[in-house]
């Protein structure tokens, strides 16, 4: 993987969890804002060059970058250059596209009680049975509650290499994002969600 997203809130802790992941791929830091899409061409004018040094380009508040920004660094994420890696840090996934989250290992900094919280509701919906998840769901009407475990779940699966999903999980998301309505877009999630467990169970 060459490209990193750090979730959290503290920025200070976003910072030294970009060092870690410098220093354990043993590579040099780059810090590099992307935020208009003219930034954009000025890292690509930047990494054409033949780079001595493996680097960690760090991107802070990638959230901030416009979506123009975002579509064209994408790029960068399916063509990974051998020795250049990514680091983009942001408080939350939600302003970030999918198709970037996606393509990133995502590195989630948060509480111990959150964490315990958030892993919790995430096994009691994949062990549920589609009517528990539709039962589960139905209690859910804050749409950014919604967004929250749906991006939880995104990042929970991710990270233990569990794709399949991720294509209805996605499309739920982008759903929310863009007010739809958060009933009908559980709704389907829940139903879409067994179906394609099923078919690669």
């Amino acid at each position: 993987m060459h490209a990193f997203l750090i979730i959290g809130n503290n920025g200070g802790d976003l910072k030294n969890e970009a060092e870690k992941l410098a220093k354990k791929l043993q590579a040099k830091i780059l810090e590099f804002p992307l935020v208009k899409i003219e930034d954009v061409r000025s890292l690509n004018s930047l990494i054409r060059l033949s780079l001595t040094e493996t680097t960690l380009v760090v991107s802070e508040n990638i959230h901030e970058a416009t979506t123009e920004a975002l579509s064209a660094f994408l790029k960068n994420l399916e063509e990974p250059q051998e020795n250049l890696y990514f680091a983009l840090t942001a408080p939350t996934a939600r302003k970030v596209l999918p198709t970037v989250v996606s393509r990133c290992q995502i590195i989630k900094i948060k509480s111990q009680n959150q964490e315990i919280k958030d892993e919790d509701l995430i096994k009691q919906f994949l062990n549920a049975t589609i009517g528990q998840r539709l039962a589960f769901f139905d209690k859910i009407r804050d749409r950014d509650e919604a967004i929250s475990l749906v991006e939880n779940l995104i990042f929970y699966l991710h990270e233990k290499g569990e794709l399949a999903n991720m294509e209805i999980l996605l499309k739920t998301l982008t759903g929310l994002k863009a007010n739809g309505n958060v009933n009908l877009q559980l709704t389907n999630l829940a139903i879409n969600y067994d179906l394609i467990k099923q078919n690669h169970a």
